[in-house]
C-alpha cells in the first residue's frame, strides 16, 4: 500500500503528462509576457502605497485586526513549498535519467543542476515547477499587505522591493532557462516551508518564538547558499564551455551580492558596537541582555526581506 502510494505519488510530481509536456509560452502559460510582469508588479506596488495611504487618512495606528488569515496564508506557503520542493526534486532525478546520456562525458548530475548546457529550453519537468514557484510569488505578496495592515504607520520598502525582485527573478528563469534554478528552488522552498510552517504554529499558539528566530537564520543561510550557487555557475561556465541564460544570472548575482552585503554590513556594525559596549565594563547580565537586543534588530532587518 505504502509502495504504491509512493509509485502513485511519484507520477504525480514528475510523470504526468501535465508535467512532462509542459512548455513556458504566451499560449500555454498564464502570465508569461513580459507585460503581465511589469503590470502585475506595478499593480503590487500601487495596491501596496494606496493600502497604506488610506490608513494613514484614515488616522489608523493600531494593528488592524486579522484573525486567522495570516496562520491560514502561512500554512498555505508552507504546504505549497513543500510540494514544489518535492516536485522539483523528483522532476530533477527523472530529468537526469532520461537526459544523461547527452551530456554524461561532460558533466555530473550535480554539475548539471548548477549548469544547464547552452541551448537549453524552458519545457519539461523541472520547468514546470520552476513555473508553479513563480505562480507562488503572488500568493507571497500578501504577507505585505499584512504586514502593512499590522503596522499602519510604517511602508515596508524593503519587503515591497524584495517581493518584486522574487517576481522579476523567477519570471527570468524561466524566460531565458537560467542555470541553477533548480538548485535556488530546492533551497528556497526548503527554507520557505520552514519559516511558514514554524510562523504557522507561533501563530496558532503550538510553538513560542525563541529569542533568536528561526526565521532569521534561515533567510541568512538562504542568502548565503544562493551566493555559493552563483559562485558554482561562474566557475562552470567558463571551465565547461558554456552555461544557459547567463544574462539573467548576472541580475540574479546582483541581487543576492546586495542583500549579502545589507545583512553582513548591519552585522558587522553591530559587533563594533558590542565590543565598545564591552569595553565599557558592563558584563553580567547587562551585556547578555545587550548581545539578545541586538541578534533581535538584525533579526528584524532580515525579516524585512521576508
Amino acid at each position: 500500500m505504502t509502495l504504491k502510494f509512493i509509485q502513485e505519488l511519484n507520477f504525480r510530481l514528475s510523470e504526468h503528462p501535465s508535467v512532462v509536456y509542459y512548455r513556458w509560452s504566451p499560449t500555454q502559460s498564464w502570465g508569461s509576457t513580459w507585460m503581465f510582469l511589469i503590470t502585475s508588479i506595478s499593480a503590487y506596488i500601487a495596491v501596496s502605497v494606496t493600502l497604506h495611504v488610506f490608513l494613514l487618512l484614515l488616522r489608523r495606528r493600531k494593528p488592524v485586526p486579522l484573525g486567522p488569515i495570516p496562520a491560514l496564508h502561512s500554512l498555505a506557503m508552507a504546504l505549497l513549498s513543500a510540494t514544489i520542493f518535492a516536485g522539483i526534486l523528483s522532476s530533477s532525478v527523472a530529468e537526469i535519467r532520461d537526459t544523461r546520456w547527452f551530456w554524461r562525458r561532460s558533466k555530473t548530475p550535480f554539475q548539471w543542476l548548477l549548469c544547464f548546457p547552452l541551448g537549453t529550453r524552458p519545457s519539461g519537468r523541472v520547468f514546470f515547477w520552476s513555473y508553479v514557484f513563480y505562480l507562488s510569488r503572488f500568493l507571497h505578496i500578501f504577507r505585505t499587505f499584512f504586514t502593512i495592515l499590522r503596522n499602519p504607520q510604517k511602508l515596508p520598502h524593503f519587503q515591497i522591493f524584495n517581493h518584486s525582485i522574487l517576481i522579476c527573478m523567477s519570471f527570468l528563469w524561466l524566460e531565458f532557462s537560467q542555470s541553477f534554478q533548480v538548485l535556488a528552488i530546492l533551497s528556497m522552498t526548503l527554507v520557505f516551508a520552514t519559516v511558514y510552517g514554524y510562523r504557522f504554529a507561533t501563530e496558532v499558539g503550538l510553538q513560542k518564538s525563541s529569542s533568536f528566530p528561526l526565521v532569521m537564520l534561515c533567510q541568512i543561510i538562504l542568502v548565503v547558499t544562493n551566493l555559493g550557487w552563483h559562485v558554482g555557475v561562474l566557475v562552470l561556465h567558463f571551465l565547461k564551455g558554456g552555461c544557459n541564460g547567463m544574462g539573467a544570472w548576472v541580475f540574479n548575482t546582483v541581487l543576492n551580492s546586495f542583500v549579502l552585503l545589507l545583512v553582513l554590513n548591519f552585522y558587522v556594525k553591530k559587533c563594533l558596537s558590542e565590543r565598545d559596549f564591552a569595553a565599557s565594563g558592563v558584563e553580567g547580565k547587562a551585556a547578555t541582555s545587550e548581545i539578545s537586543y541586538k541578534l533581535l534588530k538584525l533579526g528584524s532587518i532580515v525579516r524585512k526581506w521576508d
